[in-house]
C-alpha cells in the first residue's frame, strides 16, 4: 500500500469539476494503447484501458533510476565521468555529454530526467555502490517493494526494450516518485544550463514533454519515452479540476499523439466532454507559466552560466 503523497498541490485556475461518477468514458477517445487515468489522492482509477498489459516502458525507466539514486545517499555534488560505457550501442541515440565530460550527481539527475539524457542515466548508475549491475538489481527490488509485479528493468536508460511494466504498475511508479521533492522539481524544470568540463562550454536542454510549459498545465512530476518498441510514453502526476491526477499514456502513435492524448484526458476530466480539434489546437499555444522559486533548484547545484548570446 503506497502511503498519500505528502504534497502541497499548487492552487490552479477555477474550472467545472465533473464528478467522477459522471464521466462518461465514451466520450474519451484515446490513441494512446495502454491508458490509466488515476485519482492520486485516493489511488483510485477513473479510467483504464489494457491497464494490465505488459509493454516496454522506453524513458519512463528513468523515474525509477532516480529513486534508486536518492535512496542510496552520495553526494549530490561528486562529481561524475562519462565515459564509453555510457555510450549507447544499443539504439545509437544522440547525446551532447560527450567523452570525458563531467558533471555533478545532481545536474546528472537532473538532465536524466527533463530532458532525458541516457548517458547521464547511465552514469548515474555506473557510479553506485557495486556498479551497474548492483543498480539494476535495486531497481528490481524497489520495483518489487512497491508492488510493481508486473515490472523489471534491464537497464538505467529504458533503451533496452527489456524494461517493462503496465499502465497500472507504472501509476504505482509515480506516486512514490512524487514523495521525493528532487524528482518532482527535476522532471518539471522547463529549461536548464549546464558548463560541462573539462571544455567549460555552456549547454542548454529543454524538457522532454512540451506541456511543462504550456500555461494550462499545472504539473507536478513527469517523464516521457520512446523507443520503437514501446512507441511515445508518458506519465504525469498534475492538478486537473483542483484535484491530483496520475496519467499513464503508453504506446502512442505518431510524435505528438501522447501530447494530445494528455490534452483529451484534461478536457474530460475538467468537463465530461470529449475535446474538440479547433479546442486541442487552442490550448497547445498558451503561453508558458512565470518561473517559480519551487520549480527550481536554488544554491549550488543551481546553473551559474547564462545562454550565450
Amino acid at each position: 500500500m503506497i502511503r498519500s503523497l505528502p504534497i502541497v498541490f499548487a492552487a490552479i485556475l477555477a474550472v467545472p469539476t465533473v464528478s467522477a461518477a459522471d464521466l462518461d468514458a465514451a466520450k474519451l477517445r484515446l490513441m494512446s494503447a495502454n491508458v490509466l487515468v488515476l485519482d492520486a489522492q485516493d489511488g483510485k482509477a477513473i479510467y483504464a484501458k489494457a491497464a494490465d498489459e505488459v509493454t516496454p516502458i522506453a524513458s519512463l525507466t528513468k523515474l525509477m533510476t532516480a529513486m534508486v539514486v536518492l535512496d542510496a545517499n552520495q553526494p549530490m555534488d561528486e562529481v561524475l565521468s562519462i565515459d564509453m560505457d555510457d555510450f549507447d550501442f544499443l539504439k545509437g541515440s544522440h547525446s551532447r555529454l560527450r567523452m570525458g565530460t563531467t558533471l555533478t550527481r545532481a545536474e546528472m539527475l537532473r538532465l536524466a530526467l527533463m530532458s532525458s539524457e541516457n548517458r547521464a542515466a547511465s552514469a548515474l548508475a555506473r557510479h553506485y555502490p557495486g556498479g551497474m549491475l548492483a543498480f539494476v538489481a535495486a531497481m528490481n527490488d524497489k520495483a518489487i517493494a512497491l508492488g510493481m509485479t508486473r515490472t523489471h528493468y534491464d537497464d538505467s536508460t529504458g533503451l533496452s526494450p527489456r524494461n517493462v511494466s503496465t499502465a497500472n504498475d507504472l501509476a504505482r511508479l509515480v506516486r512514490a516518485a512524487a514523495n521525493y521533492p528532487v524528482i518532482r522539481d527535476y522532471s518539471t524544470t522547463p529549461s536548464h544550463y549546464v558548463e560541462v568540463q573539462p571544455s567549460g562550454q555552456t549547454l542548454g536542454f529543454n524538457n522532454s514533454n512540451a506541456l511543462v510549459k504550456s500555461g494550462a498545465w499545472d504539473i507536478q512530476l513527469q517523464k516521457t519515452g520512446y523507443i520503437r518498441e514501446a512507441g511515445r510514453c508518458v506519465v504525469m502526476l498534475a492538478n486537473i479540476a483542483s484535484k491530483p491526477m496520475v496519467i499513464v499514456l503508453l504506446d502512442s502513435i505518431g510524435k505528438f499523439t501522447r501530447v494530445a492524448d494528455a490534452q483529451r484526458v484534461k478536457h474530460w476530466l475538467e468537463t465530461g466532454e470529449s475535446l474538440p480539434v479547433t479546442t486541442l489546437k487552442a490550448v497547445m499555444k498558451q503561453p508558458a507559466p512565470k518561473s517559480s522559486p519551487n520549480k527550481r533548484i536554488q544554491g549550488k547545484f543551481a546553473a551559474t552560466k547564462a545562454p550565450k548570446g
